[in-house]
């Protein structure tokens, strides 16, 4: 162990009991996928439904809030902030937010398509504040979900004040940043509601920050603990399911009542009927059968060396989302800079149906990006000192310019090597069906154009059961060796797709952890290559090291570091590297060295 690694770890020791969080609900292991590693290697349907039998709790959740009533509650101290002129704001980290990002653009797409005289001064209400900017929706941002003076701080620069509602959502319920915006939305006066998923003893009894927020009667609470999540510790799956659903459903009330002439008293209802139904038709076996063989596509892709390349347009941040959020859970690497070529090649990418990416980026996001624009001297006194020099150096990585080195337009189909993928998947709802019937739409000709270079392709459509069986007609004429995933969507006068929505993020996120369990990103149901970026994924890394190893928590802690100052320089430079859980785990089973341990864990998992 070097000085430095050494030093790392005392570090982190010293404030662990801080972020140590085995105890809470969503870190525990879900005995229904116990085996899922074993049985997904054997049944790739088999595994598929293991996952979305899990997403029961979700349903059952949804319904127990439905029942409740709140949201009536909570939609009329929406309204009343609205209609005095307030703002709502959606305020999360990593999965929440990205959610964030996703809730303000499902309003202001609501608006943008209105025709209501006020759709302009609705739409502009909404703003997601996601720790490290729009910038995160790439990747997660080192060192700023830590801290609870940046969440204030990037809450305050949008102006939130006393007329505003502030939405704090966090899947654990004990991240740093969005305790942060819960605390300057209730200092300026604003109604601050605190969306989590753990139970309040627990984060009581374990989590100080936590507790206090939990017990201040100014900040109302809504808990939406659904129980472990289908991998031990995923919070992108079930805990943002649930509050992607019961957000959607307090804004579908909300413009219904801002529009007039609709009611809104039934949409909880409305929509715990149709997303049960829709659920149920994600488990069925012509979803399932059709879906698994979309996995073993992908994960034949990724074992080729080869890249996947998805088309997405109405569709763009569901399938944004699920993208990126593979790289921290699993150590792929994350999108690549189209003018980067000494970072590793993206395993995966999106594109959308735009001339250039400045405009692919505000159609996805339904507004112009907002990244971080903080200067070096605006986060002195934010960190510790000895964090300062290395928080203004991501800083200037993580501009509106930086972001836009992402190609996700059409000048990223030219400009980048991902053009070359033998994988292509389109992502299509009903609303835009005909960019895949006509032979000039955008999903029809990406289709066309990866199938004549030999790559394999796939189709996910999501529209109502008459539509499946046009889509489904044409598919089998057009492109019979396209894997087609049709998923019949109940029909509901809801503006908002909410219920959609929901459902395909289950099905992305339910296709993207099978294939990497498939291709040995998970054993049991524990993400061994889980990315340790911040605090809290630190303590987790190091509890996984604990219980593969039998080290007690010190020492694994110290070993993690070590093996993460070998893999740094790699993560840093956005290059390839393995998994330090796995790599820990094998220097104490075998007694290697790091390059020993790495080339050992990569040889086992060909």
């Amino acid at each position: 162990m070097s000085q430095t690694s050494d030093q790392r770890s005392a570090d982190f020791l010293k404030i662990a009991d801080q972020f140590k969080l085995g105890a809470l609900t969503t870190e525990w292991s879900h005995p229904v996928t116990a085996e899922l590693s074993e049985i997904a290697r054997k049944d790739i349907a088999a595994g598929l439904k293991l996952l979305l039998d899990v997403d029961d709790d979700v349903v059952r959740k949804y319904r127990e809030f439905a029942e409740s009533g709140r949201a009536r509650q909570i939609a009329d101290a929406v309204l009343a902030s609205l209609k005095n002129g307030g703002n709502i704001y959606f305020t999360g980290c990593g999965s929440t937010g990205r959610l964030s990002i996703q809730l303000a653009s499902i309003w202001r797409d609501f608006w943008q398509q209105s025709s209501s005289p006020a759709a302009k001064d609705w739409e502009s209400r909404a703003f997601p504040v996601m720790a490290g900017g729009d910038f995160a929706l790439i990747k997660a941002v080192e060192g700023f979900e830590d801290f609870t003076a940046f969440g204030k701080k990037q809450i305050n620069d949008l102006g939130v004040n006393s007329r505003d509602v502030v939405f704090a959502i966090t899947e654990g319920g004990e991240t740093s940043f969005v305790i942060g915006t819960a605390w300057k939305g209730v200092d300026v006066g604003a109604k601050v509601y605190f969306v989590y998923n753990n139970p309040d003893d627990v984060l009581c009894q374990h989590v100080q920050r936590s507790q206090e927020v939990i017990q201040d009667a100014r900040i109302e609470k809504i808990n939406l603990t659904t129980g472990p999540m289908g991998i031990t510790g995923s919070t992108r799956m079930q805990a943002t399911s649930i509050q992607l659903a019961v957000m959607t459903t307090i804004l579908e009330m909300v413009v219904r009542e801002l529009i007039g002439g609709l009611d809104s008293n039934s949409v909880a209802k409305t929509f715990l009927a149709k997303f049960t139904e829709l659920h149920t038709t994600l488990k069925s076996p012509a979803v399932l059968t059709q879906l698994a063989k979309l996995t073993a596509m992908e994960e034949s892709v990724y074992r080729a060396g080869r890249k996947n390349n998805y088309f997405a347009d109405r569709a763009g941040i569901d399938m944004l989302t699920d993208t990126t959020e593979r790289s921290p859970t699993y150590c792929t690497p994350p999108f690549r800079k189209f003018d980067d070529t000494s970072a590793t090649e993206s395993w995966a990418f999106l594109y959308v149906p735009y001339k250039n990416s400045d405009e692919a980026w505000e159609r996805i996001c339904k507004r112009k990006p907002q990244c971080v624009q903080w200067q070096a001297d605006d986060v002195r006194g934010l960190v510790p000192d000895d964090k300062f020099v290395r928080t203004a150096e991501i800083i200037g990585k993580i501009s509106y310019p930086e972001l836009m080195r992402f190609r996700i337009g059409l000048d990223g189909i030219v400009d980048t090597p991902q053009h070359t993928g033998k994988g292509a998947v389109a992502l299509v709802v009903e609303a835009e069906k005909n960019s895949l019937l006509k032979a000039d739409g955008f999903h029809h000709i990406q289709l066309d154009a990866e199938s004549n270079r030999g790559a394999k392709t796939g189709l996910i459509y999501f529209g109502s059961a008459e539509s499946c069986r046009e889509i489904g007609e044409f598919a089998a004429k057009w492109n019979p060796d396209c894997i087609t995933v049709l998923v019949p969507v109940p029909q509901t006068d809801l503006l908002l797709n909410g219920v959609m929505r929901v459902g395909l993020k289950m099905l992305l996120n339910t296709l993207s952890t099978c294939t990497m369990v498939r291709l040995g990103r998970v054993m049991g149901n524990y993400m061994i290559w889980v990315v340790p970026s911040n605090l809290k994924l630190i303590d987790r890394a190091t509890r996984y090291i604990q219980k593969l190893t039998g080290l007690d928590y010190a020492a694994a802690n110290r070993l993690l570091f070590e093996v993460f100052e070998y893999v740094e320089p790699r993560m840093k430079a956005d290059q390839a590297y393995p998994p330090v859980v796995g790599v820990s785990v094998m220097r104490h089973r075998y007694g290697l060295s790091n390059e020993e341990a790495e080339k050992r864990l990569m040889a086992e998992l060909k």
